[in-house]
């Protein structure tokens, strides 16, 4: 029951006229001028019981000296402040008796009335009491108001306390006052209640919800202080990452571990040099992008884009694994078409959003499908291979796929290109995953040990092991639980977009259950899983929003909520997404700070690249993440620059890279040394188109002329680079 007479702050709403809202009488300025707090209350002096008396008073005198009244007489009773109280109005007014007391009230005052005055009198009393009750109406009406637009309810049912001896004692007044709000909110059912003494036991009432309150802060608080963690926590998980990616490379030690740290056979972020013409798969939900990148290199480097967009129906994601392919190349297909571009053999860099362990740049192993996909005969398979015999299906182009990858490591090379010192790449969206340039001492999951490889950690699945277990909550748990792949990726399930809303909705539950929120009573909506979407999140914290569209944010979602609720869901959403921001920016301060003493610097200058619309769209997380990593890596000066298109433009550049890589491995990374041999190791053969310039030891076990294609001087003593597949054709045609 909101009660008018008290508000969620102090409702002196009587003072509005202070500011000369309301229209003030000659009779009010003297009441105003004989008061002990002139030009305050103004409001009040109009409407309350206190002065009505004297107004009349004012009334009768001033009519009196015209002549109005009692023949002109005027007594120094009539003339003295506080004669007419209010009690007397009341009884003036009274229908049966009140022109009978009317008469004593005025005798006593001297001024012998006659049955005419008396009538007179009673008009003035009428005018005076009815003018208060609609004053107080119409504030009444504009509170009322108020509650229903905060609502947002079409029309709004509440009940007024009330109290008051005017409102209990007057004849007419209380039935005025109803009379009138209900004309001007026509749109409310409202009830007044009147109150039992409202100064005892109403005071006893707000001590008693006070003390509620204050325990329900308490309790709330310590629900929510489990999410608050202290640097002494962040510097603890800061070190579990670092063990974590340890593992990942240690060559006995990676089956077994959590962060997998997969070798990407990136070796070389851009140098400016990249040009030509590159197409770009992006496969990593319901649609499927097919891109042309053309970039151009020199003094103004330059990337255009163009792109399709496509659908994947139900069906071909849970088809066969034939099928699904057959559709990509299809899309291609009618790109290449819409573009004028069929004929050409472009170099193609394919974004596989989904677990793969690479063998090469160009090979990738399918661990398993997520996010909807359940084609068969995949996992297990080469994806670039699935891609390569769709192309021959089809039988209408041909495509020189250069590299498979992964879109965290797309948003790293999508930044390198515009800033070299890039070399972190980091997706904090829907998902959670990182990657940096890693020395390749270091990955002893791979051969060499020369220069560096960007290695994709797969971060979302620390703590799979347990080693995050005592900073989990109960909350984290019940998501766990209920996900589709329950006791994996528990660390993503804590930072990333894609499970923020749901810890949310857990508590929230907990908070109803409790009796905290939404009166105790959860809704339908709220039993929902997935209902409470990391978006609201975001548009919830936004310090640009007043409490009533946090409301209203959560009528959308079918919660009926107080003023209280939002303060509470707001303070609970925070809680979440600052953890989240904390605990993301303690992983990367382990990333950073390895690589600096990779490098065995005192200090490291870094950027990281940065993608996801949790980071871009929150109104908080990346500020609380910067701060989080600048506080646990101190000897690292981290930059971060949004990525643009990781996926797509990052797939390209890579593909640009990879070919790069190719030429300059053939003009003298990869030296040719003669060496009687009449065969082609394909490993090696491989190993020289692909291998970057890094390793200069490596040797083919055949002669330099062996290379040279039929028709073509003997005299070249490189590979032509760019020619490779068709070498690689001649020598399968020749010596396999």
């Amino acid at each position: 029951m909101p009660a008018i007479w008290r508000s969620c702050g102090t409702l002196t709403w009587w003072r509005e006229t202070r500011a000369g809202c309301a229209s003030t009488q000659k009779f009010d300025r003297e009441i105003d001028r004989g008061s002990l707090n002139p030009g305050k209350q103004l409001f009040e002096k109009m409407a309350s019981g206190m002065f009505m008396g004297e107004l009349v008073r004012l009334i009768l005198v001033k009519m009196a000296k015209e002549g109005l009244l009692f023949e002109g007489r005027i007594t120094p009773e009539l003339l003295t402040k506080g004669k007419i109280e209010t009690k007397h109005v009341s009884a003036i007014e009274k229908s049966k008796e009140g022109l009978t007391k009317c008469k004593e009230i005025l005798t006593r005052l001297g001024v012998e009335p006659s049955q005419e005055d008396c009538v007179a009198v009673q008009h003035v009393c009428t005018i005076v009491s009815f003018r208060s009750a609609n004053l107080i109406a119409a504030t009444l009406g504009g509170i009322l108001t108020r509650l229903k637009d905060n609502k947002g309810v079409a029309r709004l049912r509440t009940t007024v306390g009330i109290d008051g001896s005017m409102y209990k004692m007057h004849p007419q007044y209380a039935r005025r006052l109803h009379k009138t709000v209900r004309r001007l909110v026509p749109d409310s059912d409202v009830r007044f209640l009147l109150s039992e003494s409202g100064s005892a036991k109403g005071a006893a009432m707000v001590t008693a919800v006070a003390y509620r309150l204050a325990d329900q802060t308490r309790q709330i608080a310590q629900t929510l202080a489990e999410f608050r963690l202290s640097k002494a926590q962040l510097l603890e998980v800061k070190k579990r990452m670092r063990t974590e990616i340890e593992n990942g490379l240690g060559k006995k030690t990676h089956d077994s571990a959590t962060v997998k740290m997969l070798p990407t056979y990136v070796r070389s972020t851009p140098d400016g040099t990249e040009n030509g013409d590159f197409l770009a798969l992006d496969l990593g939900g319901t649609n499927f992008r097919v891109l042309l990148v053309k970039i151009r290199s020199g003094k103004r480097r330059t990337v255009e884009m163009h792109n399709k967009i496509y659908a994947i129906p139900i069906e071909v994601m849970q088809g066969t694994g034939e099928e699904l392919f057959d559709h990509i190349v299809y899309c291609i297909s009618d790109f290449l078409d819409y573009m004028g571009m069929k004929s050409a053999r472009l170099p193609l860099g394919f974004t596989f959003s989904f677990p793969c362990h690479q063998k090469s740049l160009d090979a990738g192993i399918l661990v398993n499908w997520t996010k909807g996909f359940k084609c068969t005969d995949c996992e297990g398979e080469d994806v670039v291979e699935l891609l390569r015999e769709g192309i021959k299906r089809k039988e209408e182009f041909d495509l020189d796929v250069v590299a498979v990858v992964n879109d965290t490591v797309g948003t790293m090379m999508t930044c390198a290109y515009e800033e070299p010192t890039c070399e972190v790449g980091l997706i904090a969206g829907t998902g959670s995953n990182a990657c940096y340039m890693e020395e390749m001492r270091n990955i002893e999951t791979v051969e060499g040990n020369e220069g560096r490889m960007c290695v994709n950690m797969e971060w979302g699945a620390f703590g799979d092991n347990g080693c995050l277990d005592d900073i989990r909550t109960q909350y984290d748990c019940a998501v766990d639980e209920n996900s589709l792949n329950e006791g994996k990726q528990r660390y993503e399930k804590m930072c990333s977009g894609m499970y923020l809303g749901e810890i949310v909705r857990n508590i929230l539950i907990d908070l109803t259950k409790r009796g905290f929120l939404f009166r105790g009573k959860i809704s339908e909506t709220l039993k929902t899983r997935g209902i409470f979407e990391t978006k609201f999140l975001s548009q919830i914290e936004s310090d640009r929003l007043a409490l009533l569209q946090v409301r209203a944010i959560l009528q959308q979602l079918g919660l009926d909520s107080t003023c209280d609720d939002s303060i509470i869901v707001k303070e609970v959403c925070s809680t979440v997404s600052l953890r989240a921001a904390q605990i993301c920016g303690a992983g990367m301060a382990g990333v950073v700070d390895k690589i600096r003493e990779n490098r065995g610097l005192d200090h490291l200058d870094v950027t990281v690249g940065v993608d996801g619309t949790l980071y871009k769209l929150h109104p908080h997380f990346s500020r609380i993440f910067h701060q989080t990593v600048k506080e646990l890596a101190p000897k690292c000066n981290v930059n971060f620059l949004l990525s643009e298109d990781g996926s797509g433009k990052g797939a390209a550049l890579i593909t640009a890279v990879g070919c790069r890589q190719r030429r300059g491995g053939a003009s003298g990374s990869a030296s040719v040394m003669s060496r009687p041999s009449h065969h082609l190791d394909n490993a090696l053969l491989l190993q020289l188109f692909f291998h970057p310039p890094h390793s200069s030891s490596l040797h083919l076990p055949i002669a330099p002329t062996a290379l040279t294609p039929p028709g073509h001087s003997h005299s070249r003593k490189h590979v032509c680079m760019h020619r490779e597949l068709k070498i690689l054709e001649y020598f399968t045609f020749i010596y396999l």
